[in-house]
C-alpha cells in the first residue's frame, strides 16, 4: 500500500502469488496459535497469512473485497478447504464470538477495532500488523499518517483484549535491521471479561 486509494484489482493482478508472505507477527508468534479452531483472515489481499493458517490445520476463512485477489487465492487453496469470500469488512465486519483466531495485516480502519475484539471467541487470538508513524522506508507504506498508526496506538485500540506481545521499532539504532515501517501486536480475549485497564496515553 503506497498511495492512498489503491485500485487493489489491478495491484493483484500484476502479482504473483509466491511472492505474498505471511505477516512477521503470525511467524514469529506461530506457536501461540491453538491446534484447533476457526480463524480469519481479514483484508486479505492474496491470502498469505489464510494459506498459512489452513495448514496449520485451522478451519480458515479468508476475506478481501478485490475479486481478483480472491481468486488467486482460491488458485492457490485447492484441497485446503479454504472458505473464500468477496466482503467489504467495514461495511460487513465479522459477528460476534466467531473466531477463535483473526489475523489483520496491512490493513487499517479504526472504526472496525471493537468490532473485531468483539467477534473473538473467549481466549481468541487476535494477530495484527500494520504500518506505523516511522517511515523508515519512504516507499513503503501510505503517505497519508492517517493511514498509520500514531506511536503506541496498536494496544489502545483494543481496550478490552489483553495484550500479549507488542513491537514497534520505530526509527531507533540501526534501521538496517529489525521490523521497521511496521507495528504488530498479539491480543488474547480472557475468557472471564475485560483485560487490565489499558495504559494512559
Amino acid at each position: 500500500m503506497s498511495g492512498d486509494t489503491p485500485d487493489w484489482d489491478v495491484r493483484y493482478a500484476g502479482r504473483d502469488l509466491r511472492e505474498a508472505q505471511p505477516a512477521q507477527v503470525l511467524l514469529d508468534f506461530a506457536h501461540l496459535l491453538p491446534a484447533q479452531g476457526r480463524a480469519l483472515d481479514l483484508a486479505c489481499g492474496l491470502g498469505a497469512n489464510a494459506l498459512f493458517l489452513a495448514h496449520r490445520g485451522l478451519d480458515t476463512a479468508a476475506w478481501d473485497s478485490s475479486p481478483t485477489a480472491i481468486a488467486a487465492l482460491e488458485r492457490a487453496a485447492v484441497g485446503l478447504g479454504l472458505a473464500t469470500e468477496i466482503r467489504d469488512v467495514v461495511a460487513d465486519p465479522p459477528p460476534a464470538e466467531a473466531f477463535d483466531v483473526i489475523v489483520v495485516s496491512r490493513f487499517l480502519e479504526r472504526a472496525l477495532a471493537p468490532r473485531l475484539a468483539d467477534a473473538l471467541k473467549p481466549g481468541g487470538l487476535l494477530f495484527y500488523q500494520t504500518f506505523g508513524p516511522a517511515e523508515v522506508d519512504p516507499a513503503r507504506g501510505p503517505r497519508r499518517p492517517a493511514f498509520r498508526l500514531a506511536c503506541g496506538e496498536l494496544p489502545r485500540l483494543f481496550p478490552t483484549l489483553a495484550l500479549c506481545v507488542y513491537r514497534e521499532e520505530g526509527a531507533l539504532g540501526d534501521t538496517t535491521q529489525g521490523l521497521r515501517d511496521e507495528v504488530y501486536a498479539v491480543f488474547r480475549r480472557l475468557p472471564g471479561g475485560l483485560a487490565d485497564p489499558p495504559l494512559p496515553a
